[in-house]
């Protein structure tokens, strides 16, 4: 899967830097020069991180990652910012639910691996989602299960909540001797057919 990065900075030389520090990971770098720009982008293509400047002309980056934490929740949010103070802060993290907040100069690596760790995260929350409706969909189905055959779904429990087992099943052996004998049943069964 191929992912998509979008850097948000009103200074093309950081976003160069910022394209340069990820040029051997494997995603598609994209770049917006304001929120503005950037909005409009997002309307368009789906896009898989965010990294955004706090200090940009006609919107601060707090203010538009609150929008993009309103308008595209499954955007991973991450600001990058030269201007770090507590009050930016606790707004990116509060109103635009940032993934995490790094200052200007970020170290490369730094950099890298939080949007390693941001993408695996977006991957776990996909796939938390996917097990849950799952789980919805076997549930509808225990019920319906339930509802046709009374106490199918009850399991037997001793005082340490092991499951008791019926002892009148069959060991596996016995059922396999139980096919076998049948299967050679089918089988002289089926040569009286041939020609």
């Amino acid at each position: 899967m191929s992912y998509k990065v979008l850097f948000v900075d009103d200074e093309p030389n950081i976003i160069s830097a910022l394209r340069r520090a990820l040029r051997k990971e494997p995603y598609e770098i994209l770049s917006a020069c304001s929120a503005k720009e950037a909005l409009a982008f997002l309307l368009q293509t789906p896009v898989d991180v965010v990294v955004s400047d706090e200090n940009m002309p006609s919107m601060r980056g707090t203010d538009f990652l609150t929008i993009v934490s309103r308008e595209y929740p499954d955007t991973i949010r991450i600001m990058l910012t030269g201007h770090a103070d507590l009050p930016t802060a606790i707004r990116a993290i509060n109103e635009g639910k940032i993934y995490r907040f790094l200052t200007k100069p970020c170290n490369e690596v730094e950099l890298v691996i939080t949007i390693r760790e941001a993408l695996r995260q977006k991957e776990l929350l996909l796939k938390s989602r996917q097990l849950l409706n799952v789980v919805k969909n076997q549930s509808v189905l225990i019920d319906q299960l339930e509802t046709k055959h009374p106490g199918i779904t009850r399991v037997a429990r001793d005082d340490k909540g092991s499951v008791i087992i019926d002892d009148t099943l069959n060991s596996y052996e016995e059922i396999l001797q139980d096919l076998g004998i049948e299967l050679k049943k089918a089988e002289k069964r089926f040569d009286h057919f041939k020609p």
